[in-house]
């Protein structure tokens, strides 16, 4: 987009992450982060240009489309859950385990120590076709 075009871009993919509502507001915040960091190393098409100001500061490149931000229930994660699996779209997950473990080595062996089914799911974040991710995230609200 130039900077004379007014019309914003529209995508035809979408970055979303889904919630649990019973976060607190520092897990949500820590949560989000992690969650998107995950769909940056893995889909780099999602990553823009680097940025730089007036002056020839030079910054790290981000996300070149907006993250939508959901929330629902234990429910909600776990049904969106089965679905981003069943599509093959690329995701990334949360489990309440992460909140007491301290590096990347534990929170990946956290993970792998509990099946598929039984993941206490803190978030999710999904890319791909925006009806694909839609469907995804029925049942989920937009976050506050």
């Amino acid at each position: 987009m130039t900077s004379t075009d007014t019309n914003p871009e529209r995508f035809d993919t979408k970055i979303a992450v889904l919630l649990r509502e019973d976060l607190e507001t520092w897990q949500r915040l820590n949560v989000t982060a992690f969650l998107v960091s995950g769909l940056g190393a893995e889909v780099p098409e999602v990553i823009g240009e680097p940025y730089a100001d007036a002056d020839g500061t030079p910054y790290l490149p981000m996300f070149r489309q907006p993250v939508l931000v959901f929330e629902g229930t234990k429910e909600t994660l776990a049904a969106a859950h089965a679905r981003v699996l069943s599509r093959g779209l690329p995701r990334a997950l949360f489990t309440t385990d992460l909140f007491t473990t301290g590096n990347d080595r534990d929170n990946r062996a956290a993970v792998r120590a509990v099946g598929r089914d039984q993941l206490d799911l803190a978030g999710l974040a999904v890319y791909g076709p925006r009806n694909a991710v839609d469907k995804v995230l029925k049942g989920a609200r937009m976050h506050p």
